[in-house]
């Protein structure tokens, strides 16, 4: 009983990866490659976090069925990207280009990496020896309170060296 549950489990699994595969034909090998190209390179709209091969959405079927309708007709590169942009959003793209609206995006990761490098270099500027600051002067409670640790340890000293 355990094998023919574990058969139906495997059979069911093959099943469902083999359904998310899109059974298209191309014409030849480079527009199959196009096709995988973008299929790699843009988002899903809905998932957000995944490109259209490895998502299951509809949207994504739909979007993968347009990718295909657009290279059939003979469209460039450029003008499939611009296509989906002009319809869904720079969203779309995986890697958005640089220009005023996406500068942030590009540039956080550098303005990040140098405040941190600056942070921690004042870090250890601030630590090396000679350059601490002085203590506030002790009151006179304090002074009598180090006074008293310093002659515990003097004293437990004293009976280390005489043992």
């Amino acid at each position: 009983m355990r094998r023919l549950l574990l058969i139906l489990a495997l059979a069911t699994a093959a099943f469902a990866a083999r359904a998310a595969i899109d059974p298209y034909e191309f014409a030849d090998e480079a527009e199959r490659q196009r096709y995988q190209h973008f299929i790699e390179e843009m988002r899903c709209p809905k998932c957000q976090n995944q490109n259209l091969a490895g998502s299951d959405a509809p949207i994504a079927a739909d979007l993968r069925r347009e990718l295909r309708r657009l290279l059939r007709e003979g469209r460039g590169d450029r003008e499939i990207t611009d296509y989906m942009v002009a319809r869904y959003g720079e969203f779309i793209l995986y890697d958005p280009p640089f220009d005023k609206k996406t500068a942030l995006l590009w540039l956080a990761p550098a303005l990040f990496l140098a405040s941190g490098l600056a942070a921690l270099l004042a870090i250890v500027r601030r630590r090396r020896p000679g350059t601490a600051q002085p203590l506030a002067e002790l009151g006179p409670e304090e002074r009598r309170r180090l006074q008293q640790l310093l002659g515990a340890d003097r004293h437990a000293n004293d009976e280390e060296r005489l043992s």
